[in-house]
């Protein structure tokens, strides 16, 4: 099905900050198995994965609608240097995430591309409700515990 090229567009803008997303998810949860962190590891992998599938569903809408995807761009990342800065770039990379996702939802219901639409409704529910309240809900607990008292809650294994 021919697809509206706009929108294909921007679908591809999308799958570039979801494929960013992904790449620093991938850096943090790597720096915090090297740390010892296991279970903010264990988190970050769910993440990786999450940013993976919302990367395969906008590549399947992409193809769907005859465009082609674009899984080379990247904007840059920004790989913290400790738990709370890492926390505080994965927030602000997802806020970005999410404000583009309302921007383009907008652009589909304009075009009249439902479908694409409600794709892009389903990832911001996962980024405001999963990746967006998670984080905050960290550095709420760094702010209450201490970052020593919060690491050291976070270093068992996620299954213990």
């Amino acid at each position: 099905m021919q697809g509206n090229q706009k929108v294909i567009d921007h679908l591809n803008q999308q799958l570039t900050l979801e494929l960013t997303s992904m790449d620093q998810y991938l850096a943090h949860s790597k720096m915090y198995e090297d740390w010892g962190i296991n279970k903010l590891h264990d988190r970050l992998s769910h993440e990786y994965e999450e940013e993976l599938g919302h990367a395969k569903r906008l590549i399947e809408r992409i193809l769907f609608l005859e465009g082609t995807p674009d899984t080379a761009s990247r904007k840059a990342i920004n790989v913290g240097n400790n738990v709370q800065q890492m926390h505080e770039n994965d927030l602000e990379a997802e806020r970005v995430v999410a404000a583009s996702l309302t921007k383009i939802i907008a652009i589909c219901e304009t075009e009249k591309d439902y479908v694409s639409r409600e794709i892009l409704e389903d990832l911001l529910e996962d980024t405001e409700m999963d990746h967006i309240y998670w984080l905050e809900q960290q550095l709420g607990l760094i702010d209450k515990v201490g970052i020593h008292n919060y690491i050291q809650s976070q270093m068992g294994s996620q299954d213990g």
